[in-house]
């Protein structure tokens, strides 16, 4: 890890203990306080996909991982955002430089937000586009001064096509003024991440900031030879992780103290309790390391060989749709061990539980995930560009 990795890594945990404090605040707000948001900006969290040459950090992805497990631990909404956040910064590689440097360079510290999925439609106007659309899912969407919403480039009617008959879905990134922001977020889990719908009307975009991830080219650093799913997936992964860290955590903390009606024994003495704290770390430090591997091997063939073959990337896949599950069954374990101190709002399991759940019902880390990946070791014709 470089000492740039470190210090970020460690400013994270600083902030650990103060998002405990607000996770009530956060959940309430249904959106991560601004004066958090601008905090982490300031930390660079945000900036840890854009280039260096931009007064971005550039991040190794391994290092990448460890930092939303960590701000997870402490808040899980505030590091679903972080995720987000630093996944569509990754468009300033794509960008030409000027552009790149309007948004993101100077030190900006710019917080972005975005929905990859192509709900919207953009019409050539132009050097631009006249882009319309309703997107779900705009986690972090209130703290941010640039929202992208993915959208198929329309001609005649139909989608632009790649040379390999694909729909290009291109990502325009427009002032957050320019985006209309929906009160639709009252969801069971991940309150706190303010994932609204917005809406685009009629608004105009240059060219120069609609990218189409997998179609343009990048800059050529090894950072952004990463397929963009891999690293947002990973972000989901490491958000469930981090919860169930931080569920197992608070278990033991009053396991040696509570005592179940109906029993003499505290709860740390009972062989129920001390054998599900195994299960539940087996599951998630088995997961963990298994992620974490891929993730290092494949960080390796970007920096050497430029390229991360189709069985790196499967098997980076399928590390992080595991581990996303086996948070959420860890999670379960310890939920269950607490009896009835879990149902109280005063207690982090509830949340824990209601987050991973939540976490779970990504697309990214579905069970979809494991069909492409099994055909891959079945020797059967996939389609991997989500991969």
């Amino acid at each position: 890890m470089t000492s740039k990795g470190e210090a970020l890594l460690a400013a994270a945990e600083g902030f650990v203990p103060m998002l405990r404090e607000r996770t009530d605040e956060i959940e309430e707000k249904r959106q991560v306080p601004q004066d958090i948001a601008d905090a982490f900006a300031e930390a660079g969290f945000y900036s840890v996909m854009v280039p260096e040459i931009y007064g971005g950090l550039e991040l190794d992805p391994p290092t990448f991982l460890k930092l939303i497990r960590t701000l997870a631990r402490g808040d899980s909404s505030a590091a679903w955002c972080t995720m987000i956040g630093a996944t569509t910064g990754l468009g300033s590689a794509y960008m030409p430089k000027a552009d790149a440097e309007e948004i993101f360079g100077g030190g900006k510290r710019t917080i972005t937000a975005g929905v990859f999925a192509p709900t919207g439609k953009a019409i050539p106007e132009g050097d631009g586009y006249r882009v319309s659309g309703r997107w779900q899912w705009g986690s972090g969407s209130r703290n941010a001064k640039w929202i992208s919403g993915g959208c198929f480039v329309m001609k005649d009617g139909k989608p632009e096509m790649s040379d390999t008959g694909v729909p290009i879905s291109r990502m325009m990134m427009v002032p957050a003024d320019d985006v209309t922001l929906l009160d639709t977020w009252d969801v069971s889990g991940l309150c706190g991440t303010g994932s609204t719908d917005f809406e685009m009307k009629d608004v105009w975009v240059p060219k120069s900031r609609g990218v189409a991830f997998g179609y343009d080219k990048p800059m050529e650093r090894p950072l952004y030879v990463f397929p963009l799913f891999a690293l947002l997936a990973s972000g989901i992964a490491g958000v469930a992780l981090g919860t169930a860290r931080s569920a197992i955590d608070e278990l033991v903390s009053f396991a040696s103290a509570k005592t179940p009606q109906g029993t003499l024994k505290p709860l740390a003495k009972r062989p129920d309790t001390q054998m599900g704290v195994a299960r539940a770390e087996a599951l998630v430090r088995s997961a963990q390391t298994w992620m974490d591997d891929a993730f290092a091997e494949a960080w390796e063939a970007a920096q050497t060989k430029g390229v991360i073959s189709v069985d790196q990337r499967r098997d980076m896949r399928l590390s992080m749709a595991h581990a996303t599950t086996s948070a959420a069954q860890a999670v379960d374990i310890v939920y269950d061990l607490g009896g009835g101190t879990s149902v109280y709002k005063r207690s982090p399991l509830q949340r824990h539980f209601r987050d991973v759940h939540v976490a779970t019902q990504h697309m990214m880390v579905a069970k979809g995930v494991l069909e492409q990946a099994g055909r891959l070791f079945l020797g059967l014709e996939t389609d991997t560009r989500l991969f």
